[in-house]
C-alpha cells in the first residue's frame, strides 16, 4: 500500500490499515512449516504420513481439518480437558507449547487428500511411475457404511449441514470439523463420548447435550450418507 492511496484517508484510518496489514503479515510469518513437518513425523505413527488416519478409524483423519479445530483439540488434550490415553505421552506443556500447536495444526489443515487418481497413459514417455506412487499415497476414500443413504441425506441436510456444510466439508472460519472423509467407526466412538459427557461439544455451554435427540437408526443413516460423499 503506497502513500498515494493513503492520502485521501484520515490519519486514524491509515494507521489502522497499516497495523492490520502488519498483523496479517506477522501471522503469516509466524507459521513454521519445517517445524510442522517435523512434528508430523511423530503424529504419522498413528495418523499417517499425510494425516489420513488409519486402522479403519482407530486413528482419525486429520488432513484438511480446520486449523483452529485441530489446535483446539490439542489444547484440550494438553490441558487434560479431553481424555485420550493415546495422546497423554505426546501432549503436555513441555512437548506441545502453543507455537508447536499452531505449526502442526496449520501443517495438517493445509494437506489436501484426493479421493481418486486422475487417469494416466502409462505408455506416455513422460509417465513417472514413482511420482504416481507418491501421488497414490495421498488418495483416501473411506468404506461405505450400512444404512439408508437417501434418508440419511435428508436428515443430514436438515439437521447438520448448517454447521458442517452441505457436503460435510466443515467450516474453516468457524472451526467446525469436516465429516465427509472421516472414518465411520471413529464417528460412532465420538457419538458415545458426547452422549456420555466424556467429550464436551461446547465448553461455553457444558450442559449442551449433543446428539441426544438422534436415535441410533437415524445416525446410522446419516453416517451411511456421509460415507458416500467422497465417492
Amino acid at each position: 500500500m503506497t502513500l498515494r492511496y493513503l492520502l485521501p484517508l484520515n490519519r486514524i484510518t491509515a494507521i489502522l490499515l497499516l497495523s492490520l496489514a502488519a498483523c496479517c503479515h506477522a501471522a503469516a510469518q509466524d507459521y513454521d512449516a519445517e517445524n510442522g513437518e517435523d512434528i508430523n513425523e511423530v503424529c504419522a505413527g498413528c495418523h499417517g504420513e499425510f494425516g489420513q488416519g488409519g486402522s479403519d478409524g482407530e486413528y482419525p483423519r486429520l488432513a484438511g481439518m480446520p486449523m483452529e479445530f485441530i489446535a483446539r483439540q490439542l489444547r484440550l488434550f494438553r490441558d487434560r480437558e479431553r481424555p485420550n490415553m493415546a495422546m497423554i505421552e505426546y501432549v503436555d506443556e513441555r512437548q506441545m507449547p502453543d507455537a508447536d500447536i499452531r505449526d502442526i495444526a496449520t501443517f495438517l489443515a493445509r494437506i489436501t487428500l484426493k479421493t481418486k487418481l486422475p487417469p494416466v497413459n502409462e505408455s506416455d514417455p513422460g509417465f513417472d511411475a514413482y511420482a504416481r506412487l507418491l501421488e497414490s499415497k495421498q488418495v483416501m476414500q473411506i468404506p461405505r457404511a450400512e444404512g439408508d443413504q437417501a434418508q440419511g441425506g435428508k436428515l443430514y441436510r436438515r439437521e447438520c449441514a448448517s454447521c458442517h456444510g452441505r457436503l460435510g466439508e466443515g467450516d474453516h472460519e468457524k472451526a467446525v470439523p469436516m465429516l465427509a472423509g472421516q472414518y465411520t467407526d471413529y464417528l460412532w466412538r465420538q457419538v458415545e463420548k458426547y452422549r456420555n459427557r466424556i467429550r464436551i461439544h461446547d465448553p461455553e455451554a457444558p450442559d449442551d447435550q449433543l446428539l441426544i435427540e438422534f436415535s441410533d437408526a437415524e445416525l446410522k443413516d446419516i453416517f451411511a450418507y456421509l460415507s458416500i460423499l467422497d465417492d
